[in-house]
């Protein structure tokens, strides 16, 4: 992580939580409306975001509601007055939003939510499971899934930009404990860095008593069709962007975390791990430990899940022979989210490698090295894809 940390640009290191990285990157976005409900493992970041606005730390409208949903309709309403906004979740909280979730995408407002991968219940469980925002894939929004506290406050600040341009919602995820709840050292770059990446908010549409619009109305069947599409072309355009965006935020702090995806020894790889969040950096351990021994494993993170990385995937997996993917999230009655996806964007590819889809660490359960070393182990021999292995169940 030190590699990151350019004292020209950057005003301090602050060894902090991965809720707290967001916040800050809330401050230094300079957003001008927050609301939030508290569900843990998320309350650490909207009570940092609190403590600032009471304290004048920033300027911005804290807005007090009795749950999830009405956190975001605030937010739309804030948003679609012309103010830069804000808020947070996890696990039941985002299931509650679900509805509203479909309405900022639809009325194309770039708000940003920070949301806490938890395990959704029954049985209650507060830990760490992608599939709560996993299950909101087909609402809209943008999302990015995120290993370490700094890429955490790195792309809160870059989903700002990014959403701005292509007028859509963004979603950057974060594993609960893992990252909510773990301090690492992580560099806030300077206020003026910030402002030159990202300059004031400025709407291509908003409430306006003096230039009146509809938002919302009814849209016929012979029109539809058409809002619709519409958003899938800023999907793509998003897909276009998120590499040019990402270098010139390089550019300017010294930090690159990858593009929609980020490829870890896969030059010459003859084995491919693909995974999401922090089991990526598990998963480099492991690599390393195949290629000193002379097997070509290599590892594929994926950062963006929406728009989904369909031409960096196919070309990752061209000349490889087989590919694992690891899930921390499932999908009832079929198979591990990512693997689903990643399947059915090889299938019209030139090259399809064999595939075996592994489900670990579900409600925050650990996926340790040796499980690592295991899939990898499992996945060299296989001689048949495999759709479904459960890692770690208890029979």
């Amino acid at each position: 992580m030190l590699k990151y940390f350019d004292p020209e640009t950057i005003s301090e290191i602050k060894v902090i939580e991965g809720t707290h990285a967001a916040s800050y990157a809330v401050k230094l976005a300079r957003v001008k409306v927050i609301s939030a409900y508290p569900i843990t493992p998320q309350t650490s970041i909207v009570e940092k975001l609190s403590e600032m606005c009471a304290s004048g730390e920033i300027d911005a409208e804290f807005i007090k509601v009795e749950s999830e949903h009405s956190a975001m309709a605030a937010v739309i309403g804030s948003q679609v007055s012309g103010a830069r906004s804000f808020t947070a979740t996890s696990s039941q909280g985002l299931a509650l939003m679900h509805e509203v979730l479909h309405w900022a995408a639809g009325s194309r407002l770039p708000i940003v939510l920070a949301n806490v991968n938890r395990a959704l219940g029954p049985p209650w469980n507060i830990w760490a499971d992608q599939t709560d925002s996993l299950a909101q894939r087909d609402t809209g929004w943008i999302q990015f899934y995120c290993e370490s506290n700094q890429e955490v406050l790195d792309m809160v600040i870059q989903a700002f930009r990014l959403g701005e341009q292509v007028m859509l919602p963004v979603m950057v995820n974060m594993d609960a404990f893992f990252l909510s709840h773990t301090s690492e050292p992580v560099a806030l770059p300077k206020q003026e860095l910030v402002d030159q990446f990202l300059p004031p908010y400025q709407p291509k549409f908003k409430l306006d008593l003096n230039d009146p619009h509809a938002f919302g109305g009814l849209a016929m069947p012979n029109s539809y069709m058409e809002f619709r599409y519409n958003i899938q072309e800023s999907m793509e355009e998003a897909a276009r962007l998120i590499p040019i965006i990402a270098e010139e935020y390089a550019q300017l702090t010294g930090r690159h975390h990858g593009t929609l995806i980020e490829q870890y020894r896969t030059t010459n790889a003859d084995y491919l791990l693909i995974t999401a969040g922090t089991m990526a950096g598990t998963a480099r351990l492991i690599v390393d430990e195949f290629r000193e021994k002379g097997v070509k494993l290599g590892l594929i993170k994926i950062r963006a899940f929406r728009p989904f990385p369909f031409a960096e995937i196919r070309a990752a997996v061209k000349d490889v022979a087989k590919v694992g993917v690891i899930d921390r999230n499932f999908s009832f009655g079929k198979t591990g989210i990512f693997f689903d996806e990643i399947k059915g964007a090889l299938y019209n590819a030139e090259h399809r490698p064999l595939m075996n889809g592994y489900v670990a660490g579900l409600g925050g359960r650990d996926v340790t090295p040796k499980q690592i070393r295991e899939i990898a182990e499992h996945l060299i021999k296989s001689e048949q894809g495999q759709d479904l292995i459960w890692i770690g169940v208890k029979k």
